[in-house]
């Protein structure tokens, strides 16, 4: 697992008003919460940007370098657990991160890459991504940053389940194993459905002209 160092300042003061003269100048305001106290922070906003955009800070084991007063820095290790986007232009508007134990265990998700695809999708199947991501308990300077799987054995009709994943050293799996992360589905179902429904409509014109030639020959 990498090390990220985020630097942060102390924020002296806090409020709508603050805020958005910091995100003016380039600066995200965040907070880092322990243990019932928060700590109100200030970060580069690109930087975080760059990490959350590349699912790397989401996933993973941060750690704040606080500079408290000009010449004194301490080191927080925390988690990101939540951040705010602007709903119109997606820009970065905050983070919270919790502040956490090294030596205590903690729950987290993690992405799934799939490294090679079913052979199902090669006869024809269509894939079905059902998880992207999954959550494990482990201690947080074990926190894996992706659980990468071969898939290749799933044929048409198959299924890749949580139980398929390896497991990382030091994690174990929360998410029930039964659940399933990908599957691949005939093509055929669909392909008949279609050309049933091609079908529908000369069905009804068959019908009504067969209707209307009957009411004919009562007339007769």
């Amino acid at each position: 697992m990498e090390k990220i160092l985020v630097a942060a300042d102390r924020r002296k003061e806090s409020g709508k008003g603050n805020a958005r003269t910091l995100r003016r100048a380039g600066i995200l305001p965040a907070i880092i919460y322990s243990e019932g106290n928060s700590t109100p922070i200030q970060i580069n906003r690109k930087v975080m940007t760059g990490l959350l955009t590349s699912g790397v800070a989401d996933h993973s084991l941060v750690t704040v370098e606080l500079n408290e007063d000009g010449s004194k820095t301490s080191e927080h290790s925390v988690l990101v657990k939540d951040f705010q986007l602007d709903p119109i232009t997606d820009e970065l508007l905050h983070v919270d991160f919790i502040e956490i134990s090294l030596k205590d265990l903690v729950t987290v998700t993690v992405p799934v890459h799939i490294i090679k695809k079913p052979i199902g999708i090669k006869m024809g199947g269509i894939l079905q991504n059902i998880l992207r991501e999954v959550e494990v308990e482990c201690l947080p300077t074990q926190i894996p940053n992706s659980i990468d799987v071969d898939a290749s054995f799933v044929d048409i009709g198959g299924s890749l389940h949580v139980s398929d994943l390896p497991v990382p050293e030091g994690s174990k799996m929360i998410t029930e194993l039964s659940a399933v992360i990908l599957s691949v589905t005939a093509l055929v179902a669909e392909e008949v459905k279609s050309e049933e429904a091609a079908k529908e409509p000369e069905l009804v014109k068959a019908k009504g002209k067969a209707a209307a030639e009957e009411k004919k020959d009562e007339g007769k």
